[in-house]
């Protein structure tokens, strides 16, 4: 499995409806709100036999009023 962590930036007024959205696709492993500029973040676990872009845009990106998102990738460091 491939570690990610996706950032999401929502409209307005919308975050906690984003949110239950994420979560109830019971796709993440952890999802927190945020302080800054993104309101929400996640950690996804990949499947190995998965394309991280497709896999994201086919189970989480689709959600509505997110805005924008940032994914960040995560390699074994030791």
């Amino acid at each position: 499995m491939q570690c990610v962590f996706v950032q999401f930036r929502c409209t307005p007024g919308k975050t906690y409806e984003v949110a239950t959205a994420i979560y109830d696709r019971e796709i993440v492993s952890e999802l927190f709100s945020t302080s800054g500029d993104w309101d929400l973040i996640a950690k996804v676990y990949i499947p190995d036999d998965a394309d991280v872009g497709h896999y994201l845009s086919e189970n989480l990106f689709d959600v509505p009023h997110i805005s924008r998102t940032l994914t960040t990738m995560t390699y074994k460091a030791f």
